[in-house]
Parts: C-alpha cells; sequence; structure tokens
C-alpha cells in the first residue's frame, strides 16, 4: 500500500525505518514533510532519497588474496548479485572494482581486487599495485584464503602487508562446502589474523557470520553534519601534471626547502605531507607525484605514484591543481581537474609561472582558460610563481575561499523559496506533450554541498546544468562542485508491491 505521510510527518507505513533528521532540525523537517505530502510523496521515498544523498562517504571495505581463492565469488554474495566476473582461472580480475553492499540495515562499499601476488612483473604487478592500494584506501580488509590448499608463501606475504598497512582484517577461510572442511579452516589460526571464519562463496555457507564479523570492525557511515570544520589542520593537496612546480610551491609557502625540486620531470614519487604555517593558520599540505597520462597506461614507478597521489587528493579537503601557465592547457590537465571534481573535493586552480609569460602569451591563455575550462569557472584562481614567490599571499584567501563554499549549507525554506521563483520563470521545456516540475528540495549534505530535487517527471541534464548555475549565482559555492540528484514522483494511485 502507498501509505501517503501526514503534514505532521505521521502516516509511514508499520515497519519503516525510524529516521533521523538532525540535519534539517525539527522544525525544518516537520516544515520539508508538509511539502512532501501535500505533493504525494510517500514518507520512505523522501527520508531514503536524502539520506542516500546526505550520509558522509560509505566505509570501505577491500576484498584481497592471491589469485583464484575465490574473491570475486565471494563479492558477489556479499551485494547479492552475480555482477563481478567470475571464471575458473586465477588472474580474471585485474582492476578494482567497486559495489554497494547492504547487510543487517548497514551500507558498505566492497571493492573486489585482483590476486596479489609477489615478484611479479609486467600487468602481474600492476594487479598487485592495485590491490595494494586498495588496502590503503579502505576501511577495513576481508582476507580470503582458501581452506582446502592452507596458507602459501604468497598468503604469509600477503599477511605481512595487512599488518604494514594497520588496517581491521578478517579472515576469510573459502572454499569450505560442509562441516569436515572446518578442520582445514581452523589451520589458518597460524597466520595470527585472528579467527579464521570458514565460508562457501559458491554456497552462501558461513557468509552471514562472517558478514556479522566485517559490521565489528567497519565505521558506521559518518552522520552529515553541515558547516562544521573537522578537527586539525585543513588538508590541502597540490595536484598537476610532473614539473608543473608543485614541490616548488611547497617549498615557497613553507619558506624553506622542505621537498626536492629538480628540472627533471617526476622528482617526487610518493605523496610529502607538510604541516605549514600560512595566513596565521596552520596547513597540512600534500606534495604529490604528476600524474602524466591515463593511470592503466603507466608502468613501474609512475604507476604507483599515480596511485598514491589519487589517495592523497581523496584524503584531502581542499585541492589546488597547478597548471603551467607557459604551455597550452593540455587534456591531461582537464583530466586532473576531473579527477578532483569526481572526488568532490574543493579546488582552487593556480596557474604557475606567471612570471614568465608576455602579453601574447597571457592573451592565449585567457582564451584558453575559456573554452577549455568552462566547466570549472567556479573554481578560485590564482596567478603565482612558486620560483620568485609572486602573489603567493592570494592562495591563503582563494583556500579559504574554497573551504567555505564546500561547506555552504542553504535552509530547505530558503531553497524552495529560490526554486519556486526558478521554476515559475524558467520552466522546464515541454517534451512528449508534458512538462514535468520541480516541486520541492532539500540540501542533504556538504563536502561538497548535495542537493535532493523532488520533482513530477524526468529532468533533463541540461536542465539541471541550469539549476546548478542559477544555484551558484544566487548562494556562492565558490570553490567546490555541486551534486543535484532527482527523485521524481510516482504516479498517483500506483501500489507499492
Amino acid at each position: 500500500m502507498n501509505d501517503q505521510i501526514q503534514p505532521d510527518g505521521s502516516g509511514a507505513h508499520e515497519g519503516a525505518h525510524e529516521y533521523d533528521h538532525g540535519a534539517l532540525g525539527d522544525a525544518e523537517y516537520a516544515e520539508f514533510m508538509e511539502l512532501a505530502a501535500v505533493e504525494g510523496f510517500d514518507v520512505e521515498d523522501v527520508e531514503g532519497a536524502i539520506e542516500a544523498a546526505g550520509h558522509g562517504p560509505l566505509p570501505v571495505l577491500a576484498v584481497v588474496g592471491r589469485p583464484n581463492v575465490g574473491k570475486s565469488t565471494l563479492v558477489n554474495r556479499m551485494i547479492g548479485r552475480r555482477e563481478a566476473v567470475v571464471e575458473d582461472r586465477p588472474g580474471v580480475t585485474r582492476d578494482r572494482v567497486t559495489y554497494e553492499a547492504e547487510w543487517a540495515g548497514r551500507r558498505f562499499k566492497v571493492v573486489d581486487t585482483g590476486g596479489w601476488e609477489q615478484d611479479v612483473l609486467g600487468i602481474d604487478a600492476s594487479v598487485a599495485a592495485q590491490a595494494e592500494y586498495a588496502i590503503e584506501a579502505a576501511d577495513a580488509v576481508v582476507f580470503v584464503v582458501d581452506a582446502k590448499v592452507g596458507a602459501t608463501d604468497t598468503d604469509e606475504a600477503v599477511v605481512r602487508l595487512l599488518r604494514k598497512a594497520g588496517k581491521p582484517v578478517v579472515l576469510a577461510a573459502n572454499k569450505v562446502d560442509g562441516p569436515s572442511g572446518e578442520a582445514d579452516a581452523a589451520y589458518l589460526w597460524n597466520l595470527g589474523l585472528g579467527e579464521p571464519h570458514p565460508v562457501s562463496a559458491l554456497h552462501g555457507r558461513g557468509t552471514g557470520d562472517m558478514l556479522d564479523a566485517v559490521l565489528e570492525v567497519l565505521p558506521n557511515a559518518p552522520a552529515q553534519g553541515f558547516g562544521t570544520a573537522v578537527g586539525g589542520p585543513r588538508r590541502i593537496a597540490l595536484i598537476g601534471r610532473p614539473n608543473v612546480g608543485k614541490s616548488s610551491l611547497l617549498n615557497k609557502v613553507a619558506g624553506e626547502e622542505r621537498v626536492v625540486v629538480n628540472e627533471l620531470a617526476g622528482t617526487t614519487r610518493d605523496p610529502v605531507d607538510e604541516m605549514i604555517e600560512l595566513g596565521g593558520k596552520t596547513w597540512k599540505f600534500v606534495d604529490t607525484a604528476g600524474i602524466r597520462k591515463r593511470v592503466h597506461l603507466q608502468q613501474g614507478a609512475d604507476y604507483y605514484a599515480s596511485l598514491r597521489t589519487a589517495a592523497a587528493v581523496e584524503k584531502a579537503e581542499v585541492a589546488v591543481v597547478l597548471i603551467d601557465a607557459s604551455e597550452n592547457i593540455s587534456v591531461q590537465d582537464q583530466r586532473i581537474i576531473t579527477m578532483a571534481v569526481d572526488a568532490g573535493r574543493a579546488m582552487v586552480i593556480a596557474y604557475n609561472k606567471w612570471d614568465t609569460l608576455d602579453e601574447e602569451r597571457r592573451y592565449y591563455l585567457e582564451r584558453e582558460i575559456e573554452t577549455e575550462l568552462g566547466q570549472v569557472t567556479w573554481a578560485p584562481r590564482v596567478n603565482v610563481s612558486a620560483s620568485t614567490g609572486r602573489h603567493m599571499e592570494k592562495l591563503v584567501p582563494a583556500i579559504e575561499t574554497a573551504l567555505a563554499g564546500w561547506e555552504t549549507r542553504v535552509p530547505t525554506g530558503r531553497l524552495n523559496a529560490f526554486l519556486g521563483e526558478l521554476v515559475s520563470a524558467h520552466p522546464h521545456p515541454v517534451r512528449g506533450g508534458k512538462q514535468p516540475r520541480i516541486l520541492f528540495g532539500t540540501q542533504a549534505g556538504t563536502k561538497p554541498p548535495r542537493f535532493v530535487l523532488f520533482a513530477s517527471g524526468f529532468i533533463e541534464a541540461g536542465y539541471r546544468r541550469f539549476i546548478e548555475r542559477r544555484l551558484r549565482e544566487e548562494f556562492g559555492f565558490e570553490g567546490t562542485p555541486i551534486h543535484i540528484s532527482v527523485r521524481v514522483r510516482e504516479k498517483r494511485g500506483t501500489k507499492k508491491k
């Protein structure tokens, strides 16, 4: 039955979960639910849409192990569908692949990885690097071992890797298809990772108990807070192509030679964290390796460096993208900017080597920025010289502006007044004889700002971009990407099965 909510927010059907609406506040929540009731939205549909958009990043569980121990089969069992490719031969999975899973009412991400092996070359080394990166980026790890074979030298090497990473580990003894195999699983206590959980990924035996153990070590998705800064110094990642001057910039803002600088491109390999006093505050700057090209086309040290750079961006709050102003804006510059946007980081674009530009180059650079970087006109821009220190004083205000936009929250009442005026003045185009309308909306989260709009029909991508542009004009959001999701109202009279 499709029960409609009442103006007071009651009327949800029996068994609906208790929704924590602290992000909106009690009065704002009641006002918002009254809007939903008038427009005929089901309470669970509304709360589910807000919850999906409004939580912090989901916790990440990496599934690792040597080749052909059944990792992908176990991942399929976790997510409840056959999505990860499975074959009865080693090495089928190569890239890290992420899926969303739910167990006992808790949602999390599962990362399927390729088989990890030691002392390998070529593509096998790249596969191993992806698995190592997955461990580094995860909140917890499921280590899969073939109970029938027992612990091998490769398994022992994975154990050393996991201990070094310091992440919580759940040991899954796979291929235990019946009680007789549990004795084989018991031998895996010798790995020193705690209790082996006997499972059969193929038949599902024991996977529930294993997932219960996973939830004990996996953190909850962080509750969404509005406008609250995280503890400790704000984290700034310096990213860009090789040799654009990231290390020079870090040394200049630090006032001393903190990191190695060389004319040879690619000097930096590992992200370098530095605490720096700047503008009366302490910041945590991270100098990263230059990203040369697509990760899967790289090899050796460059491959590892790119993975670590991507991890540094994920952990940062602001990405300062350095672009060499003396050279044409490249596809790689655009790809690096896209990486920061996709990660949901606040962003500042710094055009380095500005002191080397003549008037002609400045003219053409402005034209390039208009044509090549039109999708990020919202990012604060600074023109700097890492070698001379020109305009370095403008960097901190730009970062603070980006952080403020990243954490901005619009009250629901003000947002809906804005949406009402916008839809009246600029309605959605008529398509197929119908004109969908945005009925109401709310901001479900910050860092970056995330909005949920409730509509009477499908809202085209072009109109969503128009809404984003007008949101920026009205409320600012300088220096941050904006995520907009749309929930379409079911036709009146339809029944939920």
